[in-house]
């Protein structure tokens, strides 16, 4: 039997392609299911007709379906989550602050887990960072002085700032690359991760 409603064979391909783009992994049956407002054995049957019009293939079972546009993208490409706006003391990789996924070539950013973090306000533009810019950061609990960091402060919020010691005050102080913004001074830190590189548009 032929299924041959092409607005849910549409459908079902968008769904799946989207959610390939924004996370690097393929749905289940039941979030297909779920999404399209079918039973799962409906779906499957559906998933089947598709195979057979070459609209996607499987490779051993539902997790191994890939689609012609899946086929299109480099399989060595890391997926990065881009992190929007920080909540207090919510974790910086919580699903409520990521925006959206971005696919790199790992080749450009060498060994590493990362993320890329939306910069928002003006505390960097002496770094080159302006607001709305992406900053690439490599997940580490440490730092050297003078590095740009991801730091976790005492009051809970997030600052991307520069890292370094003072002795004589026997504290941490962050930095701003903003000369009408004064140094931040703290007991202690959570250091997140380091920026890397810089994502931004070129400003005609």
């Amino acid at each position: 039997m032929r299924y041959k409603n092409e607005e849910i064979i549409k459908e079902i391909l968008e769904y799946i392609n989207n959610k390939y783009n924004s996370c690097g992994a393929v749905p289940s049956m039941q979030e297909i299911a779920d999404h399209v407002g079918m039973a799962k054995s409906s779906v499957s049957r559906y998933i089947s007709e598709m195979e057979s019009r070459k609209l996607l293939t499987k490779n051993g079972g539902y997790y191994g379906i890939e689609t012609m546009e899946m086929k299109r993208i480099p399989k060595n490409l890391t997926v990065m989550p881009v992190v929007g706006s920080i909540a207090c003391g919510t974790p910086i990789l919580a699903e409520e602050n990521i925006e959206t996924y971005y696919f790199i070539s790992p080749e450009f950013l060498g060994p590493g887990e990362f993320f890329i973090l939306r910069a928002k306000g003006e505390s960097m533009i002496n770094a080159g960072i302006n607001d709305g810019d992406l900053v690439i950061i490599r997940k580490q609990s440490t730092a050297d002085e003078g590095q740009i960091v991801v730091a976790l402060t005492e009051e809970g919020e997030c600052t991307l700032k520069k890292y370094y010691l003072d002795k004589r005050r026997r504290k941490i102080r962050l930095h701003p690359e903003n000369d009408e913004m004064k140094d931040m001074y703290f007991d202690t830190i959570q250091i997140q991760g380091v920026a890397v590189k810089i994502i931004q548009d070129i400003k005609l």
